[in-house]
């Protein structure tokens, strides 16, 4: 049914949330680092039926510090950092270059979870990112020209995986990284104290 226009709040409201259903999420068999958590999560919404797992949006700030949000999707995650690619002429690409900082957020709905980024920003060498071009198909080369095409890193300062519950005592596992390694904190009433392995 189509919202009223004197009453969106309303029709807001009445939306059901947390449709999902999250599994079960161990305390005890959390990773040290966000890595091998968020590629174990990715991996649980994919085989979950998620159809793009690695679509996540992006946000970076412009020059009046209003933030920029867009979707796109991963394209690589190691110890370097969280990588995503796009023209260097883009709204993005400029934005990146005079406040190379950015936020990336990922929604996994069936299984109630989301994951959240943020940190700095590198450019990786023009040979990876001549690599990444030259992987798209055809059509999406089309038009970009070979010193356009930037492959970026985001490296995390701050990772937050969260993760619904019905009661709204929703879990949040945080990694923070203040440049002497990771520090993880566990929050929330859905977070069992033994289990299995996080999936």
């Amino acid at each position: 049914m189509r919202p009223d226009p004197d009453d969106v709040a309303a029709w807001l409201r009445a939306r059901p949330t947390l449709q999902g259903r999250a599994p079960e999420l161990a305390s005890s068999h959390l990773p040290d680092e966000p890595v091998a958590l968020f590629l174990a999560w990715m991996e649980h919404a994919a085989a979950a039926g998620v159809p793009e797992p690695h679509a996540a949006t992006l946000a970076t700030v412009a020059d009046d510090g209003v933030p920029d949000a867009r979707t796109l999707v991963l394209k690589g995650l190691d110890a370097r950092g969280w990588a995503f690619a796009g023209p260097r002429s883009s709204r993005n690409g400029v934005q990146l270059a005079r406040h190379p900082a950015a936020a990336l957020a990922f929604w996994w709905q069936p299984l109630v979870r989301a994951v959240r980024v943020r940190g700095p920003v590198d450019e990786a060498s023009p040979e990876e990112s001549a690599s990444d071009l030259a992987a798209r198909s055809a059509a999406a080369r089309a038009d970009i020209s070979d010193d356009d095409w930037v492959l970026w890193r985001l490296r995390p300062t701050r990772v937050e995986f969260w993760q619904g519950a019905e009661d709204r005592r929703h879990a949040r596992v945080v990694y923070e990284n203040d440049g002497g390694g990771w520090r993880r904190t566990v929050e929330g009433g859905s977070v069992i104290d033994a289990g299995r392995a996080p999936r």
